[in-house]
């Protein structure tokens, strides 16, 4: 009875969660699944707070309070370079040929085709934990080398040892040129370029083109796999460096999926916003910091414009951050 009702409370939570990401979807900013597992993820910030604080305030040590200073000077260097490579992307230039159509001449400019440095975003990391998490299970599940050695050791490696980082480095790096190969597709990109009288300057249209996109591509993910390994393995590295142990709720704002879930979901809110902006005849905040009208009533260069919007998004950030403390303190509770 009681693995029954836990069940279903299980999933009727589960369920609930995902009529509330659909509606958040739908009728909110962003996508709502995401929105709340960085909800989740913010709620563990404040217990990450006070951890740090008694860690570096003891009195153990004078260099504590610089170290502390540290830890959060290389968090904001961590957070601004995540930012940097998921924004990160070669644009390569296509150019498209002029057409005369009537007394029109169409075509004749050069656009850009972007390509994304960490293209696989959160999925590789995703995968290679996944992948690691099953090796104890399934090893445990076979009777006649459970309770092998090698396979004690093994198990006590993959709680968090430094061949759980080595095998999920290389994870990290097979899973994401098997997730760009599945999701990036260079000959119908080509083929669409073709078809629509596009060419890259100096490639030949066609399976040139197709190959140039291809190695292109594959470079870049060569640079993103770097950079999703060095921030799985960041957060160990901190913790061994500054002394806090390695399930330190500090530590997961250092790298991981935590962090690259919430750099990614952030952004994803802004640009939407952006985008309401500019629909609304506003010149956006991404590029110039500030909300400004493009015209006044009276069709003039407007000055500020209302203060509404700027602070609809300041209410959302207030909620999340509220939202986080309250599941926080609930959970010291219970």
């Amino acid at each position: 009875t009681w693995m029954a009702l836990t069940v279903i409370t299980i999933v009727a939570g589960t369920v609930l969660l995902m009529w509330i990401g659909d509606q958040i979807t739908e009728k909110g900013i962003g996508n709502g699944t995401s929105i709340i597992i960085t909800v989740n993820i913010i709620s563990a910030l404040p217990g990450a707070l006070i951890q740090a604080w008694k860690f570096f305030t003891d009195g153990s040590s004078p260099f504590r309070a610089i170290m502390m200073v540290l830890m959060i000077v290389l968090l904001l260097v961590v957070i601004a370079g995540t930012i940097a490579i998921t924004q990160a992307q070669r644009r390569i230039a296509v150019q498209y040929a002029k057409r005369v159509v009537g007394r029109k001449q169409f075509g004749g400019q050069t656009q850009y085709l972007p390509l994304k440095v960490n293209y696989a975003g959160v999925m590789p990391v995703i995968f290679a934990t996944a992948v690691l998490s099953i090796i104890p299970i399934t090893l445990g599940l076979i009777p006649s080398i459970a309770s092998q050695p090698w396979v004690v050791k093994l198990n006590g490696q993959m709680q968090g040892g430094t061949a759980y980082y080595i095998l999920g480095g290389v994870g990290i790096f097979l899973f994401s040129y098997f997730w760009v190969a599945m999701m990036f597709q260079p000959s119908q990109i080509a083929e669409d370029l073709k078809r629509n009288g596009g060419y890259i300057p100096g490639v030949r249209p066609g399976k040139p083109t197709a190959d140039f996109l291809d190695f292109t591509m594959t470079r870049l993910t060569f640079a993103g796999a770097i950079f999703l390994a060095v921030l799985f393995v960041l957060p160990v590295i901190t913790g061994h460096v500054v002394g806090l142990p390695p399930n330190s709720l500090v530590l997961q704002f250092f790298g991981g999926t935590s962090l690259l879930i919430m750099v990614g979901v952030v952004l994803d809110v802004m640009r939407q916003v952006e985008t309401q902006l500019l629909q609304k005849h506003y010149d956006g905040f991404l590029r110039k910091g500030k909300l400004k009208g493009r015209y006044d009533r009276l069709g003039q260069p407007s000055g500020a414009a209302p203060r509404t919007a700027i602070i609809y998004l300041w209410v959302v950030i207030a909620i999340l951050i509220v939202i986080g403390i309250t599941a926080y303190t609930y959970n010291s509770l219970h």
